[in-house]
C-alpha cells in the first residue's frame, strides 16, 4: 500500500467519538473515507455495506447483527465501522434502538457518499445521537504534508495581531498553483497523467450517476444529468440562473432544481448562499455554484496546462482559481476555533468572492485575482464593504484579503493584506 496522506480531519472525528454515540462521516466517492477510517482510527471492527453477503445479513435482521457486533466489542471502547451505509438507509431504525438502549459515547462510526440519516427509508434521523462530518478531497496542505491552516484563528486575533499570526508564506509558480488546480483533491486520480486523468473523471461522474444519484432521487434521464453536470462545470464560481441552465440542458426548471439538489447531496457540487447584514434578507439573491473540487471539474472541461497560459481566456482560470480557494477554506472550517460560514455578496457595482463570517460580528473578505502583483484598487469593493456598504457594522473586527498568486504576504493598509496562494499549504 502507498504511503497514507495524513488526513487533518482525524483529530476532529476523534473528538466527536468522545462526544456522539455515533459519528457519520459523509463525501464524495474516492475522496478516503474508507482509507481513513480503516487505517488512520483505532476501531474495533470494519464491516462494508458494499458486501452482498454483509448487505443482506443487515437486511434480514440489522438490531440483531449489530446487537451482536455491539456485545462482542463493548470491552474494547473502539467504535464499529459501518462502510457504505448509503446502501442500507434501513439500518438507522436498528441503530437508534441499540445506542437508547446504551447512551454510551463512540459506538459507531459510519460513513457514505450520502447522508444516510437524510435519505427516503431511513426511518429515522437520529437527531441529537449522531454528529455528521464533511471528508472533502484532499486539502493542498494534506498533499503537500503541511500543517492545516489556519487562516481563520488568524482573522480572530486583534486587528494589529493577524500579520504576526499568518505563516512564512512558501515559494511557488505560477505552473504549480494550475497544477494543483488541474489534479485536484481526489488521492488516486490526482496523481494520474493529463489523459487517463481526464477518463478517469468521467468514468468517476458516470459511477456516481449510476450508483449514488438513485439512492437519493431517482432519475429517468441520465443523459440529461450528465449533461447537467458538464454544465455545472463550466458554470463554476457562476451564479446559479436556473432559467439559463435550463435552457442549455434542455430540462424543466423543477427537473433541475431537483437535480442540482441531489448533486449536492451526493456531494458533487456545493451552492454558496448570498450574504447580508441580515440573516432574513440572505436568500434574496442567487446562490454562487461551486464545483466540490477543482481537479474533476478542470477534467469536465477538457482543460490542461495549456488551458490557463497568459494567451488563454483570463476567465476561465479566475473562476477555477476562486473555485479553489473556495474549496480550501471550506476543508478548514471544521478545523477553525469558532463556527464560520461562507457566502458570498454581490451588488449592482461591487461583489465580494467569498464572506466568511464567524459569532461576534467578524468577517473575513476574500477577493480573488489570478495575478501575480495587487495594486490599491484591487481592494475596492472591500474597502466600499466596510465603509460604506453591507458590513460597515462589521468593520472594526473584519479583515480584508485578496488573494494572488505571487508568494509576497503583504499589506495595503489597516486589515487590507495581499494573501499569496500558497499561504494555504504554508502552516
Amino acid at each position: 500500500m502507498s504511503e497514507l496522506v495524513k488526513r487533518h480531519l482525524v483529530s476532529k472525528v476523534k473528538e466527536a467519538l468522545q462526544t456522539s454515540r455515533i459519528v457519520n462521516i459523509v463525501g464524495p466517492r474516492q475522496s478516503g473515507k474508507s482509507t481513513l477510517v480503516k487505517y488512520q482510527l483505532p476501531i474495533a471492527e470494519y464491516l462494508t455495506m458494499d458486501s452482498d453477503s454483509i448487505r443482506n445479513s443487515m437486511h434480514a435482521d440489522a438490531y440483531a447483527h449489530l446487537r451482536s457486533l455491539a456485545d462482542k466489542h463493548k470491552a474494547t471502547q473502539l467504535p464499529i465501522v459501518l462502510d457504505e451505509v448509503q446502501r442500507l438507509p434501513e439500518i438507522s431504525l436498528a441503530l437508534k434502538r441499540i445506542v437508547d438502549e446504551d447512551n454510551k459515547k463512540g459506538q459507531f462510526l459510519l460513513t457514505g457518499s450520502a447522508d444516510v440519516f437524510g435519505l427516503v427509508g431511513s426511518g429515522d434521523s437520529l437527531a441529537g445521537r449522531v454528529h455528521t462530518l464533511l471528508l472533502r478531497p484532499l486539502s493542498v496542505a494534506e498533499i503537500n504534508n503541511a500543517g492545516p491552516c489556519q487562516l481563520l484563528d488568524a482573522v480572530e486575533k486583534a486587528p494589529e495581531a493577524i500579520m504576526s499570526a499568518l505563516p512564512g508564506i512558501k515559494q511557488y509558480s505560477r505552473a504549480t498553483a494550475i497544477e494543483l488546480i488541474l489534479r485536484g483533491g481526489y488521492p488516486e486520480i490526482r496523481v494520474l497523467a493529463d489523459r487517463q486523468r481526464i477518463e478517469r473523471y468521467s468514468s468517476y461522474i458516470d459511477s456516481i450517476i449510476i450508483k449514488d444519484v438513485p439512492i437519493v432521487s431517482p432519475v429517468r434521464k441520465p443523459e440529461l444529468l450528465r449533461r447537467l453536470i458538464d454544465q455545472l462545470a463550466a458554470r463554476t464560481a457562476q451564479e446559479l440562473n436556473m432559467s439559463n441552465l435550463c435552457n442549455a440542458v434542455g430540462a424543466r426548471k423543477e427537473t433541475v432544481e431537483s437535480w442540482v439538489d441531489t448533486l449536492e447531496r451526493v456531494c458533487l457540487v456545493l451552492r454558496l448562499p448570498s450574504w447580508a447584514p441580515s440573516a432574513a434578507k440572505r436568500a434574496v439573491h442567487w446562490p454562487k455554484l461551486h464545483f466540490l473540487d477543482t481537479g474533476c471539474a478542470a477534467a469536465l472541461r477538457n482543460e490542461t496546462q495549456a488551458s490557463f497560459d497568459f494567451s488563454a481566456d483570463p476567465a476561465a482560470f479566475g473562476a477555477m482559481l476562486e473555485t479553489f480557494v473556495h474549496q480550501e477554506l471550506e476543508k478548514i472550517l471544521p478545523l477553525a476555533s469558532s463556527h464560520w460560514r461562507l457566502a458570498h455578496w454581490r451588488s449592482d457595482n461591487a461583489e465580494i468572492d467569498i464572506v466568511a463570517e464567524c459569532p461576534g460580528r467578524s468577517l473575513a473578505l476574500f477577493e480573488i485575482k489570478a495575478t501575480s502583483s495587487v495594486t490599491q484598487s484591487d481592494f475596492k469593493s472591500i474597502d466600499w464593504f466596510l465603509k460604506d456598504g453591507p458590513g460597515k457594522a462589521y468593520a472594526a473586527r473584519s479583515v480584508g484579503f485578496v488573494v494572488y498568486l505571487g508568494d509576497q504576504l503583504l499589506t495595503m493598509g489597516p486589515n487590507r493584506i495581499c494573501l499569496p496562494l500558497s499561504a494555504f499549504w504554508s502552516y
